[in-house]
């Protein structure tokens, strides 16, 4: 009887052995088990849940506002802007660019982006001539007529070409077709990065090519912070434009840029 209870101990030893080196290979593959938290001491409060963790930042940008149309400045200086729309030959640009540099004169001119491909050495005349510089649509289309989506394609085009040519966007979007902006082409130039819209009050009808004494009758009716709208491409605005200057400087009327008109 001693014997056979002896060899059943040996039978449990044997097995605990065997269960424990099971164990032990468990353990090994499933990494050690957490040990357990230690008790808090009787009447400590519990301590106060972490925060939930911050959401990763976003890397989209909230969409920018509907730009600011201007249309003249209420500064009360004696100043006003006469702004070019850019298109048309090189050329009369570099006659247009001549006057303006006799006379001592800085101007705004708002490239359209067909006019950057076909003539960059207009845009680059102009940049050098130390005048400001905007962004006047890429195919001078009626945006008027064209969905947001597309209105938006003429800004942003427009935009890209004038960084990679003038190297820069350009201060100012004007809107093509019309003299004032809509809603949407307002919403849209922001959208693109334009938090300005650069209309105009005074129009020189320039682009009619109405010989040089309509035209400089028509810029006559400029006030102290008109902007006034002309274009580059028609050999009329050339033969005007001194006697423009002229006039303003009788009238004691300063022609800056835009921007300087309304800071």
């Amino acid at each position: 009887m001693e014997a056979n209870r002896a060899s059943a101990l040996g039978r449990r030893s044997v097995l605990g052995a065997g269960l424990g080196l099971g164990a032990a290979l468990v353990t090994g593959c499933a990494g050690a088990p957490p040990s357990p938290a230690p008790s808090a001491a009787p009447g400590t409060p519990d301590p106060p849940p972490s925060p939930p963790p911050a959401p990763p930042p976003s890397s989209s940008r909230p969409a920018a506002g509907p730009a600011t149309q201007i249309t003249r400045s209420s500064s009360g200086r004696p100043e006003i802007a006469l702004t070019f729309h850019g298109a048309g030959e090189l050329p009369i640009t570099r006659q247009v660019l001549d006057v303006l540099a006799r006379h001592d004169v800085k101007v705004t001119v708002l490239a359209v982006g067909t006019w950057l491909t076909s003539v960059p050495d207009a845009i680059r005349a102009v940049r050098d001539g130390g005048h400001e510089i905007g962004n006047h649509t890429w195919s001078h289309g009626d945006l008027a007529a064209m969905r947001p989506a597309a209105v938006r394609d003429e800004i942003e085009r427009c935009r890209d070409r004038l960084a990679a040519v003038a190297g820069t966007p350009g201060a100012f979007f004007r809107q093509s077709q019309g003299q004032y902006a809509t809603a949407t082409e307002l919403a849209e130039a922001g959208r693109a990065g334009y938090d300005r819209v650069l209309s105009y009050d005074v129009d020189s009808l320039d682009w009619t090519d109405p010989g040089p004494a309509r035209i400089r009758a028509a810029v006559a009716a400029a006030k102290a912070g008109s902007i006034v709208s002309m274009h580059l491409g028609h050999p009329g605005t050339v033969a005007a434009l001194p006697l423009v200057l002229t006039d303003l400087a009788g009238r004691g009327l300063k022609p800056v840029t835009a921007g300087q008109l309304l800071t």
